[in-house]
């Protein structure tokens, strides 16, 4: 085992504490709006910091120190693009989701186009984020699996089941509160091993800036046009834009935080906000990176490092002090726990709402509502962890591929929206067809082309579009009686 007692015990302090405080936090949710989107009562700073725990997962908070350690900070230029993309989702979609007492991003489209609009959009997000998270659950295992020597299906379901209790019982409010508490352990561990790497460096922050600017580790941007590169300054910021709009703009996982806001104003602040902190959040990630290769430049390690992505979890093993290490194993938990939660309770929320209770043939108490979405918590919780176990018996490539394919399909759904916004002749069978015209020419594209992936939502939306519009010329939209 790599990890000292000492460490571990903080560890398990860690995960029986966010779990026991997630329940307390949670347990005033006595309704299914409680239970859905908070009473709508939540404040846009907390929605703000759960914006940003939600999208941090283990794999950003090891990658991206890993590419500014074996390249520069060119990955920068994404996270701009980020920002951009959320003012464009505050001024064209935010609106839309505050028109009316909604639940889910999905029953936009059901107003506009009808139910089956509505649910393919919905089952194509509940399919993708229960396998794209399952296998981030995997992923997750198989650091902390190298870390402590915990059997990597035990690692799975350590982390599942912890997830799923204060999910289960606590519902959003659960969420959002421990999505904060996890922030402010990931971000802390991340500027204490930032602290840390200065602190070792001959010089200080002086030495550090000195070591990175010899290596060109400083660089922030690309002026490459290469359509398969994806660190350009366009990819960055046109396809960050492009994917910000897809998963902060249509996806229920982000509009269902917008949605705990009291109203459309703190919505936006919340939305808008992060942004700025999300760059900051990377600058200080890609930081660190950089750090490590000039502490690694002065003590190489006896072995060279395999991939780029084990250099920070190597460092904290072996260069951070008893009790440090298991915070910082705590931060790594976090970051997958504020995913995978966020996950279990909008797929929970989408099913119920966008599947159940349009289809069911009677009447839904607002009790038996808030049972059945906790339920289908339990169910996707579970259906989460089995994924994750089942990587075992998948090869590396299909791991990246499956989750390759996740990233896209909300540019598919984006561009479904955007034909609801901006092309009123398009009826709903002319958008199901585009929707479907447009998944087919995305996992074409995804399996025969080297597009770079931060193109991906841009070319998706886009031809999800032409191909609806397109159809709306063989099945025009119905006239309005």
């Amino acid at each position: 085992m790599s990890v000292g007692p000492v460490d571990l015990a903080i560890l398990a302090v860690y995960l029986v504490g966010v779990a026991l405080f997630g329940l307390w936090i949670g347990r005033g949710a006595e309704t299914a709006s409680d239970y859905m989107v908070g009473g709508r009562r939540i404040p846009w700073w907390l929605i703000l910091f759960s914006i940003i725990a939600t999208e941090t997962s283990t794999v950003t908070f090891l990658s991206i120190p890993a590419f500014a350690y074996s390249r520069d900070m060119t990955w920068l230029q994404i996270a701009l693009g980020f920002l951009i993309g959320r003012f464009a989702v505050a001024a064209i979609l935010l609106p839309h989701y505050f028109r009316g007492d909604l639940y889910t991003a999905y029953e936009v489209l059901a107003r506009r186009f009808g139910g089956n609009a509505q649910r393919v959009a919905s089952g194509l997000f509940v399919v993708t984020r229960t396998l794209a998270d399952g296998l981030r659950l995997f992923l997750t295992a198989i650091v902390l699996e190298e870390m402590t020597g915990i059997a990597l299906p035990w690692a799975v379901v350590v982390v599942g089941v912890t997830t799923i209790v204060y999910t289960y019982f606590g519902g959003m409010r659960a969420v959002l509160w421990t999505d904060f508490i996890q922030f402010v352990i990931y971000f802390g561990g991340a500027l204490l091993a930032l602290w840390l790497l200065i602190d070792m460096q001959p010089g200080g922050f002086t030495g550090l800036v000195a070591a990175g600017d010899a290596a060109g580790k400083f660089r922030l941007f690309d002026l490459t046009l290469d359509w398969r590169e994806p660190y350009g300054l366009l990819a960055g910021l046109l396809g960050g834009a492009f994917i910000t709009l897809g998963s902060h703009g249509v996806d229920q996982m982000m509009v269902q935080r917008y949605l705990c806001a009291g109203n459309l104003r703190d919505g936006r602040r919340a939305l808008t906000w992060s942004g700025f902190v999300i760059v900051a959040q990377f600058a200080i990630f890609l930081l660190i990176g950089v750090a490590l290769f000039a502490f690694y430049q002065l003590h190489p390690p006896a072995v060279p490092f395999e991939r780029p992505d084990r250099v920070f979890a190597r460092f904290i093993l072996d260069q951070m002090p008893v009790g440090v290490v298991g915070i910082l194993l705590g931060a790594i938990f976090a970051a997958a726990m504020s995913t995978l939660s966020s996950s279990l309770n909008s797929c929970a929320t989408t099913t119920t709402r966008d599947f159940v209770l349009p289809l069911a043939k009677t009447t839904v108490t607002p009790q038996r509502e808030l049972w059945l979405t906790r339920g289908f918590t339990a169910l996707f919780g579970v259906l989460q962890v089995g994924v994750g176990i089942g990587g075992l018996w998948l090869r590396a490539s299909v791991v990246e591929a499956v989750l390759g394919i996740a990233a896209f399909t909300t540019g598919i759904v984006l561009g479904v929206f955007f034909l609801g916004i901006l092309a009123p002749r398009v009826g709903e069978r002319a958008a199901l067809s585009g929707l479907v015209a447009g998944l087919a020419a995305m996992v074409a594209i995804y399996f025969t082309t080297p597009l770079a992936w931060p193109w991906y939502a841009l070319v998706g939306s886009a031809l999800t579009f032409a191909f609806g519009w397109a159809a709306s010329f063989v099945w025009p939209r119905a006239a309005t009686p």
